[in-house]
């Protein structure tokens, strides 16, 4: 059994065995928005023994887990895979949750008040999540591309890279304190007892949106946006080089 150190980040950890990832979702361990804490610094606040986690995560991950594939992936490749997974995840689950909510509310909202506010949290995540994506996927991600391919700094419309994703990272933010809005109204995504197969779906289908999004802002925050930085950083300091090279990727 491989040992967890308490002095491992989330980050880390979760980039080494992302099986891993509904663990830490359980016991409140933010790896996404949180990922730069180590394992002893996110338990504190929680009230939970560092050891006795990082014993029992021990336990929990597979033997043959893989380090994430995403840790490998140069800048355009990761955007191309955010794109192809994560993005469109979302532009189609998002408004299947949402005609489920419409009807979950309609049938069960008279005997069920706490509904209201699971569905309203729903709704504004969703008000959240689809804007953002569009500024990723036509003013972030070209940028990305843009400066990945090129051989000297790139003038941008608004200046530094940085920029964009500290805007970026400020939004993943208010997504995360939703999505643990929605854990806790719903009691960890479990459905009343009298609930219909739609309610269930509906509760099963927030559980799915909640571990696919901590695990795209995690990629995001800590693997893509650090990279990308560095790149900027490499222009500035080093003079003419080109993204690969920064990364160390073709």
């Amino acid at each position: 059994m491989r040992t967890i150190e308490v002095t491992v980040t989330l980050a880390d950890l979760i980039n080494r065995f992302p099986s891993l990832a509904r663990g830490l979702e359980r016991r409140g361990l933010d790896y996404c928005c949180g990922g730069h804490r180590t394992l002893a610094e996110a338990c504190r606040p929680l009230g939970l023994d560092a050891g006795e986690t990082a014993r029992e995560l021990s336990e929990e991950f597979a033997a043959e887990q893989e380090e994430g594939y995403w840790v490998e992936m140069g800048p355009v490749e990761l955007v191309d895979h955010l794109e192809a997974t994560h993005h469109l995840y979302l532009h189609e689950e998002l408004p299947r949750l949402g005609a489920l909510a419409d009807k979950v509310e309609a049938t069960h909202g008279a005997n069920h008040p706490e509904l209201l506010d699971v569905v309203n949290t729903f709704r504004a995540l969703r008000a959240d999540l689809e804007p953002h994506l569009m500024k990723e996927e036509r003013v972030l991600f070209p940028m990305v591309r843009e400066l990945a391919a090129a051989e000297g700094l790139p003038s941008f419309h608004c200046g530094s890279i940085n920029n964009p994703i500290s805007a970026m990272v400020f939004e993943h933010q208010g997504a995360g304190r939703l999505l643990d809005q929605l854990v806790d109204l719903t009691d960890g995504f479990q459905p009343p007892a009298d609930s219909c197969a739609s309610y269930k779906a509906f509760y099963q289908g927030l559980a799915e949106l909640s571990a696919d999004t901590r695990m795209h802002i995690h990629k995001e925050n800590n693997s893509l946006f650090p990279t990308v930085l560095r790149i900027e950083e490499g222009f500035l300091t080093m003079g003419t080089v080109t993204g690969a090279e920064v990364t160390g990727r073709g």
